[in-house]
């Protein structure tokens, strides 16, 4: 293999192959002979070096001219199935619960675009770039787990709460107001760090690929967002959610396909990554230089490096990987990789229960749907990190592609590597893949935060007495709003330095604290609510207190490098949400213990209007709700069981992987990409095909003029008189 990257056979200068050879460098990096830019890359101190592939009218015709598309599309989509399909107009609880009727494969495919944001896409690449193996994996099972776990609160949520809008109603109606008032602000925190983390990756990848102004990209993309779902509500973000899904999994399946059977095979990429690993630090130095010399290196960071003493940290990816096993790419055995794990599981638990989102689509999906969506979405979704970055994040390492760190850890990994395999095609294709996530993320935080708004501060605090009408304007209002602030917050997060991968690393240490305490409204009838508000802000406070101390202690400063380290991002992780949790137990246990009857709860949640789609008695069976409770939970803890604990320890023996072993990893990536793109595609359409059968049939009885008024009518909604004040003083009484 070794011919393939000699540096013989690359495209560099004569005088930087000759200057090579003087330290002592036999083989060179791949791209610098194979590539679409390969002549180019010798001397280069970045991949992009602030110039763009794509020219600029690229980028304005996907922020602008998509987010019109799936305008016109969702909205279309929509009214025929409201016309043809027999389904009703649009009321404030249908565009806020899609009629509660949603089945398991559409369920699992909105669960797969919600959990597929800008991060999961650039953030799993760039751990992968950093840790190798481990990080794609840690990434992936570290944010999958918390999504079948996250069903068993979905089906409690069927028996006990059928009738809510929002998490927010639920812990109003269990806990009172003082505690609605404290997870109302966790769960503003919630979707206001996922959209900044979405536009952070998706503005500074449109950035270095268009040349669009970073700034013009964050205040733009939203607005893709906000004209569907303030139009069609859940029902069309479900809709469109789908399409974008597929979209994700046919980019990931053609990058998978380029990297390990088209250009490369699982051998190659094997091979380079031995050799990146191989060469020592004064090596690395004469790689990464202006004249293939360690005196005009760029390799590490600062403005002098010297041979022998060298300041700062390693800019690329070169040389043995620190608290790696034996330095290598190819092992699970990776403590830094195992750090980043953690943090991610701890971190993506509140961005999942924390998460309106979340519980939206619990809400949304059928009673027997709601388990089953949630697992199925999670497996699903495993695929999309895992082997992604299982391919590209490697790649990038493999073919020693001149990306820095800071590059990386702004999420370009994806986009240099694509560009490097297919040109301006794979820039496109990168580019496209991230709107779709982008988007579909977008419009479900946007649509939680317009549900917030409208059910938890406007009808609780502002117009107890509001109308569905009043609640359907309220919510498309603050769909707009919220849009147009978080394309100026994440301006603000970006001149303020702030960066994807700190962004990722830093929620949990913010609404980590809110996660056992909402486990516990759902499943522990003993959870104190006094003791839920006390144990929510201790944990948030602490969580900070030990991040700056942390940060104090490890580097002898305070500032957004010190407190983005891996060490201290995990001190305030673990700080949120383990005295989050002791605090609750503490105090529900042994100081304020409850005895709440959970057949109550729903009795103090109060629909709008008549709608009751997924509410009546044949739906909402017992039976069916506890069986599929027993069976999200004996499925749930057992694959979480599996990913964070069985699989790495299976893949400890093997140490520093083989060339055979490594090969079978590969297999299990691409297989699981491909099953996992095939039940997203075909499941929701094979669930549905009856609705779009009537639709389908419905458009052909319409053109060839057999449409009757009775067939296609409508029935209107009926408005419901608002309970009796004195059932509200009670209702309050008892919460």
């Amino acid at each position: 293999m070794a011919s393939a990257y000699s540096c013989a056979l690359s495209l560099a200068p004569a005088s930087f192959i000759t200057n090579l050879g003087l330290a002592g460098v036999e083989n060179c990096p791949v791209s610098w002979t194979i590539g679409a830019d390969a002549a180019n890359m010798a001397g280069r101190d970045s991949y992009f070096q602030g110039e763009v592939p794509l020219p600029q009218w690229v980028g304005w015709v996907v922020v602008i001219g998509f987010g019109a598309l799936f305008s016109i599309f969702t909205t279309i989509v929509v009214y025929l199935d409201k016309t043809f399909a027999g389904n009703a107009s649009m009321t404030s609880e249908h565009f806020n619960t899609a009629g509660r009727m949603v089945k398991t494969g559409l369920t699992a495919s909105v669960i797969v675009s919600q959990w597929t944001w800008a991060a999961t896409l650039l953030q799993s690449s760039n751990v992968a770039w950093q840790y190798g193996v481990s990080g794609p994996f840690w990434y992936a099972s570290g944010a999958t787990i918390q999504v079948l776990l996250f069903g068993v609160l979905a089906i409690s949520l069927k028996d006990i709460a059928p009738s809510a809008h929002t998490m927010c109603e639920i812990v109003r109606a269990r806990w009172g107001k003082s505690a609605h008032l404290t997870f109302l602000f966790f769960a503003f925190c919630a979707n206001i760090i996922v959209t900044s983390m979405l536009l952070l990756g998706g503005a500074a990848t449109v950035a270095a690929l268009t040349g669009m102004r970073y700034e013009l990209a964050s205040f733009f993309i939203p607005w893709g967002v906000i004209l569907y779902t303030s139009t069609g509500g859940l029902k069309a973000t479900f809709m469109a959610s789908y399409l974008h899904t597929m979209i994700i999994f046919a980019v990931l399946i053609t990058m998978i396909t380029l990297v390990y059977i088209k250009v490369y095979s699982s051998d190659q990429i094997y091979s380079f990554l031995d050799n990146t690993v191989s060469y020592s630090p004064e090596q690395c130095m004469a790689i990464y230089s202006t004249e293939g010399t360690p005196e005009t290196s760029f390799f590490y960071s600062g403005d002098k490096t010297v041979l022998g003493d060298t300041e700062g940290t390693p800019q690329y990816a070169c040389g043995a990987v620190p608290g790696n096993a034996q330095g290598s790419y190819l092992t699970m055995l990776s403590g830094d990789g195992l750090m980043f794990g953690i943090i991610n599981i701890v971190g993506n638990f509140g961005t999942v229960f924390v998460d309106q989102s979340y519980w939206q689509s619990a809400i949304a999906a059928r009673p027997a749907s709601a388990a089953r969506g949630y697992l199925l979405g999670g497996i699903c979704w495993f695929a999309i990190p895992f082997s992604l970055a299982t391919s590209l994040g490697l790649a990038s390492t493999a073919l020693m592609l001149p990306i820095t760190r800071g590059e990386a850890g702004s999420g370009l990994v994806p986009p240099a590597v694509a560009d490097n395999l297919l040109g301006q095609a794979g820039a496109v294709l990168i580019l496209i893949m991230l709107f779709m996530a982008i988007v579909s993320t977008g419009s479900a935080e946007s649509i939680a935060v317009s549900s917030l708004v409208a059910y938890d501060i406007y009808r609780e605090y502002i117009n107890p007495e509001a109308s569905g009408k009043q609640i359907l304007w309220v919510s498309r209002v603050v769909i707009v709003v919220f849009g147009l602030f978080m394309g100026l917050f994440s301006i603000a997060l970006n001149a303020m330095g702030l960066n994807l991968g700190w962004v990722y690393l830093f929620m949990g240490i913010v609404i980590g604290s809110a996660v056992i305490p909402l486990w516990n409204m759902m499943t522990w009838d003993k959870a104190s609510g006094k003791g839920a508000i006390i144990s929510a802000w201790s944990g948030f406070i602490l969580a900070l207190i030990a991040w700056f101390v942390g940060a104090s202690v490890e580097s002898g400063a305070v500032n957004v490098s010190t407190l983005g380290s891996n060490p201290v991002m995990l001190s305030g992780n673990l700080v949120a949400i383990l005295s989050s949790g002791f605090i609750h137990y503490v105090y529900s246990k042994f100081i304020d213990p409850q005895d709440f009857d959970f057949a109550t709860l729903d009795a103090n949640i109060h629909l709008v209007e008549q709608d009751t789609a997924g509410l009546t008695e044949d739906v909402m069976d017992k039976d069916v709700i506890r069986r599929s409770k027993r069976w999200i939970i004996r499925r749930g803890y057992l694959l979480t069981f599996v990913l964070i604990i069985v699989w790495p320890i299976l893949s400890i023996p093997a140490q520093v992987f083989s060339e055979s072993y490594f090969a079978f990893w590969v297999l299990v990536s691409i297989a699981w990409g491909f099953g996992a793109a095939i039940v997203i595609t075909f499941l929701p359409l094979f669930e549905s095909q009856d609705e779009i059968g009537k639709v389908c049939s419905g458009i052909g009885n319409f053109l060839m003029c057999k449409k009757t008024t009775e067939e296609y009518a409508e029935e209107p909604a009926k408005e419901v008189d608002e309970p009796a004040k004195e059932a509200d003083a009670a209702a309050e009484e008892e919460a």
